[in-house]
């Protein structure tokens, strides 16, 4: 590992227990290349992990080169769930035996009534859900004691939300100082889908409140309905030359970044050509942050909470919960675009803060496609 000065912007990559991304990963830890690392920290058992596995994960953590990343959380669900406790007292124990720099979660609720089991989806941005997710990242933080974000997500029902969803953001992290982690594959997917440009869409976002950014590939779909080309963040292939140059761009408004990962899934990394590929991708990557002269200044955000909050009881909205069920339903269950617009008009979301009635038709087609692919069968 590469001991840099504490002020560095790290190069790091997104690795789990996963013999693909490892394999492709292996050139780049043996040239001491990888900074960090970020480790999806709840996909897996801790128990079962192999000692050499604990050793990489330990080496990191003692440079203060280890963060954490959340998949399953759902941090917005109307209704405390068994498996959200779980979650926090696992974070609780990995946190005092390993130092994590920080820890993230995903922006959504999942669908689908299976715990590990669905695709994070947007939430109406109302006071409810605020309030449930400000309660839910006071509780991230009192379980890891160390600062937490939020990601931005890759999918909208429309542009609307896309516009209000950094003000969202910057709002709902704002009690816990949080931070943002800006997904610049993510953020090219809001770019592509709702026609706006990088110009438009930073101005949107807290730029001080990011503390790392993501780089990934992703995959096309077409529309039926509109015959348009939906990007999707499907993290299997390489990285678009267009997210590189959002990164490079990216860089020059956001200050207070300390880690840039690249994620890809160990199912895209099955050939020679395509770890190659994620090789060069590193080093592509490594090489513009290493280019931007730019280095936290002496005021730099700790992203700590100014005061220490407790959590309190646990903060639940039955109405949001059964209007989470019914949309979850609904995606996972419809036959035809026609018949989820139907079922979606005459349930509870009608009239809502859901605001169904602007929803573009080409995003809840993609909406369900992606609920029906991660239902559980």
């Amino acid at each position: 590992m590469k001991s840099d000065p504490v002020t560095a912007i790290a190069s790091t990559i997104a690795c789990n227990l996963d013999s693909d991304i490892l394999s492709a990963a292996i050139p780049l830890f043996e040239e001491s290349r990888v900074e960090a690392i970020e480790w999806a920290f709840d996909s897996l058992d801790f128990s079962e992990v192999p000692e050499w596995f604990s050793d990489l994960i330990d080496a990191y953590s003692k440079e203060g080169r280890l963060i954490g990343h959340g998949v399953f959380f759902s941090i917005f669900s109307g209704r405390w769930s068994i498996q959200q406790q779980e979650w926090l007292d696992n974070l609780k124990k990995l946190s005092a035996r390993f130092k994590f720099d920080h820890i993230t979660e995903h922006f959504g609720f999942m669908t689908g009534a299976n715990f590990h089991y669905g695709a994070p989806l947007a939430v109406p941005f109302n006071s409810k859900t605020l309030t449930i997710g400000r309660d839910r990242l006071n509780r991230i933080y009192d379980a890891c004691q160390c600062p937490v974000g939020l990601e931005n997500l890759a999918f909208s029902y429309s542009i609307d939300e896309v516009k209000k969803h950094g003000e969202f953001l910057e709002t709902l992290v704002e009690p816990v100082n949080g931070f943002i982690i800006l997904d610049l594959h993510n953020l090219y997917c809001q770019m592509h889908n709702f026609s706006i440009s990088f110009d438009e869409i930073i101005k949107l976002y807290p730029v001080d409140r990011v503390r790392e950014f993501h780089i990934s590939g992703g995959s096309w779909e077409n529309s039926s309905l509109s015959g348009k080309r939906i990007r999707r963040d499907t993290h299997d292939d390489a990285v678009p030359d267009e997210v590189y140059q959002l990164l490079d761009s990216a860089l020059d408004h956001c200050k207070n970044v300390r880690y840039v990962t690249m994620e890809q899934l160990g199912s895209g990394l099955k050939t020679e050509e395509s770890r190659s590929n994620f090789y060069n991708d590193f080093l592509k990557m490594q090489q513009i942050v290493r280019n931007k002269t730019s280095v936290p200044n002496d005021a730099e955000n700790t992203f700590f909470p100014p005061k220490i909050v407790p959590p309190g009881d646990i903060i639940e909205d039955e109405n949001l919960y059964i209007e989470q069920q019914q949309l979850s339903y609904i995606l996972e269950n419809s036959t035809s675009y026609d018949d989820a617009v139907s079922r979606i008009k005459s349930s509870v979301l009608a009239k809502s803060d859901w605001g169904i009635e602007s929803w573009a038709p080409h995003m809840l087609e993609t909406a369900i496609s992606i609920a029906q692919k991660w239902k559980k069968k």
